[in-house]
């Protein structure tokens, strides 16, 4: 798995010192229907629909596919790894691997109940743990080895958010009753399944699988 963590490492950086790039925002205070409370005025949510939402380049949020490949309203994204950061810097090295995501609405939601014109992250929660916020990472490339052969390789990774009560011990998440949830990645989150196939590495299909299971964190495919 050392390419996948290696960009998956630069895509921690970007989504975590950038989180507008998803044009999400961190939300707090919210009831569980998704409607919010403002003095004593009740609001529904704002929805992609509206084309009040907007990314962080001030464009409105689109329904179905934008030009960099996010289908907000669906949770979706396919193209480019550099497509996902709009030709950020960071991701020069990695911008020919073919990428695809998906999200649950806890991860980034397509709606503002907040009126602050962002789609929501978390809501209803002070920060991902403990939320069931889940995401799956697929990507295909190629690279060379130390020989110059021209290696393919893909890779697919489900994330979900640790729970309230789990605990972190050696760089590995644990459950209340000391079963194991997976790798940290990005602090608040445990990598539940890895599957990889590379040829030139003599890798093929899964290569771990959470023991507390790949539903986990409320995660549904």
């Amino acid at each position: 798995m050392k390419k996948i963590i290696t960009v998956l490492g630069c895509f921690a950086l970007i989504l975590f010192f950038s989180t507008q790039l998803m044009a999400g925002k961190n939300n707090r205070n919210r009831d569980n229907d998704g409607a919010n409370m403002a003095g004593n005025i009740f609001y529904e949510c704002a929805k992609i629909q509206d084309g009040t939402i907007l990314r962080s380049d001030g464009k409105p949020v689109v329904i179905g596919f934008d030009e960099w490949g996010y289908n907000y309203q669906a949770h979706l994204f396919n193209g480019y790894y550099c497509d996902a950061y709009r030709d950020a810097v960071l991701c020069k090295d990695y911008k020919d691997i073919k990428l695809s995501m998906k999200w649950n609405d806890l991860w980034l939601s397509n709606k503002d109940c907040d009126d602050d014109g962002l789609l929501d992250r978390h809501y209803g929660f002070d920060s991902y743990i403990g939320s069931g916020a889940w995401l799956t990472y697929h990507e295909k490339g190629t690279y060379n080895d130390d020989d110059s052969t021209e290696c393919k390789y893909e890779a697919f990774v489900k994330i979900v958010a640790a729970p309230a009560d789990a605990e972190v011990v050696d760089g590995v998440w644990y459950s209340m009753d000391g079963t194991e949830i997976g790798d940290v990645i990005w602090g608040q989150f445990a990598i539940i399944q890895e599957v990889e196939s590379d040829h030139c590495a003599k890798l093929h299909r899964l290569q771990y699988i959470s023991p507390i299971g790949p539903g986990f964190g409320k995660f549904k495919p």
